[in-house]
């Protein structure tokens, strides 16, 4: 569909009320794709963020605010909701400003290991450095050639996250990350979006915490236990929680999830469809 700068893609799977799912930083469309198999009676869009997936090529700005315009676009062109959005990891960054700044279009947000910053933004002196740090190969990635897409999937094996819980949906979200380049294949996200909506997630976090703080609609927690490289501990904390007890409907850990597995894990795929459906 048209947006600024040009054509915004967009997965559909399913008829029947719009769901809107919004995937993280790295990622694309199709880590929705498990969580749409368990909606049948609903119409699941699914957006590639500009500069990831099918949208690479869309240009800047990027940022929260302009992948919540363009989120917006996708419910406005489905119909004018008010939709149900899931928003998966820095999805639900992007889905807190969306439901902020858009409230007639957002029913409710169901935010996956995602859409929470602390208060007082956390000081960060290297942006890269802590990208690096946080997303791990995740973002190592985006600097590689690989010679077919075998050793790509071998990559993604060796990826402690992934590696106990391999399907055919994770097969599947990592061939449509692939494109053609210098003669191998490379992933199809822009470094140049990452870090540009890295900088929105850990330095300007302002304007997320004042979204959050503004939101009308019933908001539901999804978290789970282990991190993005499956560290013993969760991404979003208790004490994260707790500073946002106010504003959350619900909260929720999914047990024996990472942060990749609440996702395209069967668990969490149903899991999420579940409180899509119950509310």
């Amino acid at each position: 569909m048209p947006v600024a700068g040009g054509v915004l893609r967009v997965a559909r799977w399913g008829d029947g009320p719009v769901v809107l799912g919004i995937h993280g930083i790295t990622a694309s469309s199709m880590s929705l794709a498990p969580v749409a198999r368990h909606l049948p009676e609903h119409r699941l869009l699914a957006p590639d963020l500009r500069g990831r997936g099918a949208s690479n090529a869309l240009p800047g700005p990027f940022g929260m605010a302009a992948h919540a315009a363009d989120c917006a676009a996708v419910i406005e062109h489905a119909g004018g909701g008010p939709a149900v959005v899931i928003g998966e990891s820095m999805g639900g960054f992007v889905a807190a400003v969306l439901a902020a700044t858009r409230p007639e279009l957002v029913e409710r947000v169901i935010l996956v290991d995602g859409g929470l910053v602390p208060h007082v933004a956390p000081q960060v002196d290297d942006v890269d450095a802590t990208m690096e740090a946080v997303l791990g190969p995740a973002i190592a990635r985006l600097s590689q050639i690989f010679p077919s897409q075998e050793p790509y999937l071998d990559f993604w094996r060796a990826h402690p996250a992934v590696s106990e819980e391999w399907n055919d949906d994770v097969e599947a979200y990592l061939a449509y990350d692939l494109e053609p380049a210098d003669g191998g294949f490379r992933s199809r996200v822009s470094a140049a979006a990452v870090r540009a909506d890295s900088e929105d997630t850990l330095v300007r976090t302002s304007s997320i915490a004042d979204a959050l703080e503004r939101l009308s609609c019933p908001v539901h927690l999804l978290r789970a236990p282990r991190n993005l490289l499956n560290q013993p501990t969760p991404l979003i904390s208790d004490d994260l929680v707790e500073e946002w007890r106010a504003v959350l409907t619900s909260e929720e850990m999914v047990a024996d999830t990472n942060h990749y597995t609440i996702v395209l894990g069967e668990r969490g795929a149903k899991t999420i469809a579940e409180r899509v459906v119950s509310g």
